[in-house]
């Protein structure tokens, strides 16, 4: 039997018409958050589609991972006052551990000019570990707290539960170093 022809690969900047796409595979991914985040943030959708639509009203640029036509995964990007944030990476769950994720997030990082910070679920592990795998690290407790609050706002229960990496070059302030 002949080896599958690779597929036609693009990074591209997510339009209007992948709207479903993205909202889809947000959700698909989504679900490896099951029984790992806190039973009270926890619903179903994880993101429901006016919550997806707030975040591109909010400034979250979607950049798709696209095999012969077909998204099979999404990175947002917002920059907030002095850094770029990195919202909502998911890779579809039939398609994760095939370096993806880490082509996607390759390509995004060569675009962005700011310091690169991104906040996931600390008890999940698998993000934390691939964020540090492409030189993120974990910022202090103080630090975390300190970002959370300033870039994303989330409400205190979630904060508790977050883990904010950074790139490597990332100098925490003096005045927040415990």
């Amino acid at each position: 039997m002949l080896p599958a022809m690779p597929a036609k690969v693009q990074i591209r900047p997510c339009e209007k018409g992948d709207f479903e796409a993205v909202y889809s595979i947000i959700n698909d991914a989504a679900e490896a958050f099951r029984g790992i985040i806190p039973a009270e943030r926890w619903k179903w959708p994880y993101k429901t589609r006016e919550e997806v639509q707030y975040e591109i009203d909010c400034g979250v640029a979607f950049w798709g991972y696209e095999e012969d036509g077909k998204l099979v995964a999404v990175m947002g990007i917002q920059e907030v006052l002095d850094v770029a944030l990195i919202r909502h990476a998911y890779v579809l769950t039939a398609r994760r551990n095939q370096g993806i994720g880490s082509r996607l997030l390759s390509i995004l990082r060569v675009r962005m000019l700011l310091p690169v910070l991104v906040a996931t679920w600390a008890d999940a592990v698998w993000a934390v570990r691939f964020y540090e795998k492409h030189g993120f690290h974990s910022v202090s407790s103080r630090e975390r707290l300190r970002l959370l609050k300033k870039y994303w706002g989330i409400p205190e229960r979630q904060a508790v539960g977050s883990t904010v990496l950074a790139e490597s070059d990332w100098v925490e302030p003096l005045d927040t170093i415990p």
